[in-house]
């Protein structure tokens, strides 16, 4: 068996490693081509060209690289082509893979797949449709989607979310984190303003401020700032001004499984995260660290996206647990004098959210078979 494997951006090699890993334990002597980063080649691709000439995002970004891509995206095409292999599996970075499967559907009944189903739920629902004329399954990363996929004309599985399988600390990695940075028993906030300078930069003044309201009313607290390598100089200069500093974890000049370490430390001794929205809700709540969001952008941005925006949340958490359990400040009502009052009130009573994480955790498939497993099941189940 011979399946010809596309990622484009490392959580989609992270994807394409499992689900590799959970098919050559099920068929012992499957082949794999195709693109893929580091860690598909671990599970035996060689990959037709880098991984990360495919990792941009943006269009000032794209834009130069837009012919070198258009080309890539045929020359993936007319591999496939050449040498018909049974499957192309496709994962995220729907930009380019959707446009491989696009020409190949065009020359072949080559059967294909993609890993990782589009927003379809929360904006611009006519993706599906679209979709469902080049992709014949599509693996799910949440339980609320096959209906969404099934309803276009794909098939749909969920497999399961992969942050069930990611690390979280121990209660003797916390104690010494604590130790460490000499909070001791007083409460710790985990500050999280995004790991792009554009979010650090538009969301640091109302952290800032956030932070000297919760100060005041909390005068024992404690905060940490897990920064992102290439912002952590930019980090480091705003907090320098601000009332009330956090501890700044620096990633430069650590092994990068030594800080992921230390960053798993901190989300786990924390007991609570102010957080800009995004996945990083779900890091959360696999550490069982309660959490306030908050997130602005540009006013023409906040005009397009409220128009779009098909659900009542943006918090992933709330989804999957379908509760509103979460406080949320986006967009206009992303302001210290709102969101300062909920920090409180859920350091004092986080119980509920509690519960809301631990049923999303379940939900998402912890403590059941491996997500790669899973999606390796599906994809021989229906092929």
């Amino acid at each position: 068996m011979r399946i010809f494997v596309i990622a484009g951006e490392p959580s989609g090699d992270s994807l394409g490693a499992a689900v590799m890993a959970g098919l050559k334990s099920l068929v012992p002597d499957i082949r794999f081509d195709g693109v893929g980063g580091a860690k598909m080649q671990a599970e035996g691709l060689s990959s037709r060209f880098p991984m990360d000439e495919l990792s941009v995002m943006g269009l000032a970004e794209i834009a130069p690289k837009y012919f070198h891509l258009k080309r890539r995206i045929r020359e993936c095409a007319e591999a496939v082509l050449a040498d018909p292999p049974d499957l192309l599996l496709t994962i995220d970075s729907p930009d380019f893979c959707l446009r491989v499967a696009r020409l190949v559907k065009e020359k072949s009944d080559i059967r294909t797949v993609h890993y990782v189903a589009p927003t379809v739920w929360a904006w611009r629902p006519k993706r599906a449709v679209k979709m469902a004329q080049v992709i014949n399954q599509v693996l799910a990363l949440f339980p609320f989607e096959p209906p969404y996929m099934q309803r276009a004309g794909m098939e749909c599985d969920f497999v399961g979310h992969p942050v069930v399988n990611e690390p979280i600390a121990t209660q003797q990695e916390t104690a010494a984190f604590r130790e460490r940075h000499g909070i001791g028993d007083a409460p710790l906030l985990l500050v999280l303003p995004g790991s792009r300078r554009g979010e650090v930069s538009k969301l640091g003044p109302v952290f800032a401020d956030v932070l000297a309201r919760a100060k005041a009313t909390h005068p024992e607290l404690r905060m940490v700032l897990p920064a992102a390598d290439h912002v952590v100089a930019t980090v480091q200069e705003m907090v320098a001004g601000w009332p009330v500093a956090p501890i700044v974890l620096d990633p430069r000049g650590i092994h990068p499984s030594t800080f992921a370490a230390e960053k798993r430390a901190a989300f786990g001794a924390a007991n609570l995260a102010l957080a800009a929205s995004g996945t990083v809700s779900l890091e959360l709540a696999a550490s069982a660290t309660p959490m306030v969001i908050a997130y602005d952008m540009h006013w023409l941005s906040r005009r397009i996206i409220k128009r779009m925006l098909l659900t009542d949340t943006v918090t992933l958490v709330s989804l999957v647990s379908e509760t509103r359990i979460i406080p949320e400040f986006i967009a206009q009502d992303c302001r210290a004098e709102l969101i300062a009052p909920a920090v409180s009130q859920v350091l004092e009573t986080p119980q509920a959210q509690l519960n809301a994480m631990a049923l999303t955790m379940q939900r998402l498939g912890k403590g059941g078979e491996a997500p790669g497993l899973r999606a390796a099941r599906a994809i021989l189940a229906r092929l």
